[in-house]
């Protein structure tokens, strides 16, 4: 592995802000850290970078303990959530920055700024200044900056954070681009879970300075370790009680998440497959979704989501339907357990039930 964090612990007084972390990543990863607010992904990133001292524990890179460098030593690039761009610094200058305090050749510098203008697309605003340009650009200008003393390791901090909903979606397709291309190790922190799902291709998710899971975004999404996970990944609704839900009497007892792929709504006359299985409902809202409604339905004393086919007789809200749920996540001593309804074993027989 490239990257290993071994038994990272952190205190801030008496606060601990890493409880025990451990992961690693490969050469050319792109990960990101995902969690809420205050779960520890940021001190995670800055204890990489050098920027803050672990009171526990091991990082490597490249086989390397960096434990004791200093961050000038590590080959890190760091990207900032609010650019850091230097304002009396043309982009030139702010791109070349880094490779003059390393005291290289004007001629190599003059090469790599305007590799890394023409990698981001900037080749005609090498002149201007910071506040000339757009969000961004002022990004990529970050970016590229980041990357030109050829660094080991890329490390963002809430890179999109700064940006208008339209720009970052852009933003999030090029970065993947653009490190995909670049085959350097990257590790970004983000609150935003579509964010991570579209641009990492591992996600290491972090809650209250742990590391809740690790893994690919359809192994977190398919298959969550954790309650926190299958809370947190996806758009579930938390039940209070299992149980009370038609078909889960003998799944374990207490909370649990029901997805929306799991529940099927049917409207008033619609053949029901399995009609043992299921419980009334109401339509409490819809949404259209371009190929399918979305759809929230009262169920007992829950609101679930649903996906409704176009295809399917109408709906509007207050109708009465009939609900079957497939299957929950049930939470068991801080564990997801995926549990299937019990009614669908004999007359489910043969049908797909796959996420």
């Amino acid at each position: 592995m490239f990257v290993e964090l071994k038994k990272i612990s952190k205190k801030f007084g008496n606060f601990e802000a890493s409880k025990q972390v451990s992961f690693a990543l490969p050469k050319g990863a792109l990960a990101a850290l995902l969690g809420p607010s205050g779960s520890g992904k940021t001190t995670i990133l800055r204890m990489i970078a050098g920027l803050e001292t672990p009171d526990a524990g091991e990082i490597i890179i490249d086989g390397q303990s960096v434990k004791d460098l200093p961050p000038s030593q590590r080959g890190i690039g760091f990207v900032f959530q609010n650019y850091a761009l230097f304002r009396y610094m043309t982009v030139f200058d702010n791109i070349a920055f880094g490779l003059k305090t390393q005291k290289t050749p004007k001629s190599k510098i003059k090469e790599r700024v305007f590799e890394l203008l023409s990698l981001i697309g900037l080749d005609d605003l090498a002149k201007r200044y910071p506040a000339q340009l757009s969000g961004g650009q002022k990004q990529r200008v970050a970016f590229a900056r980041a990357l030109a003393p050829w660094p080991r390791i890329l490390l963002l901090d809430e890179p999109f954070a700064a940006i208008d909903a339209k720009v970052r979606r852009e933003l999030r397709a090029w970065l993947r681009r653009m490190i995909s291309r670049l085959k350097i190790t990257s590790v970004f922190v983000t609150h935003d879970q579509s964010e991570a799902i579209e641009v990492a291709d591992r996600i290491i998710v972090t809650n209250e300075g742990r590391v809740e899971q690790t893994g690919s975004p359809i192994e977190l999404y398919r298959s969550p370790a954790t309650s926190f996970v299958a809370r947190f990944i996806g758009e579930s609704t938390v039940v209070s009680d299992c149980r009370a839900l038609v078909g889960f009497e003998n799944a374990p007892e207490g909370e649990g998440a029901v997805r929306p792929e799991f529940v099927s709504v049917y409207a008033q006359g619609e053949a029901v497959q399995f009609e043992n299985s299921v419980q009334d409902g109401e339509i409490e809202s819809l949404a259209f979704r371009g190929d399918a409604l979305e759809v929230s339905v009262k169920v007992g004393a829950y609101s679930l989501g649903a996906n409704y086919s176009l295809e399917k007789p109408p709906l509007a809200v207050g109708d009465q339907v009939k609900v079957l749920i497939y299957r929950l996540y049930a939470f068991e001593s801080g564990r997801a357990v995926l549990i299937s309804n019990n009614r669908l074993a004999n007359g489910g027989a043969g049908y797909n039930f796959a996420i």
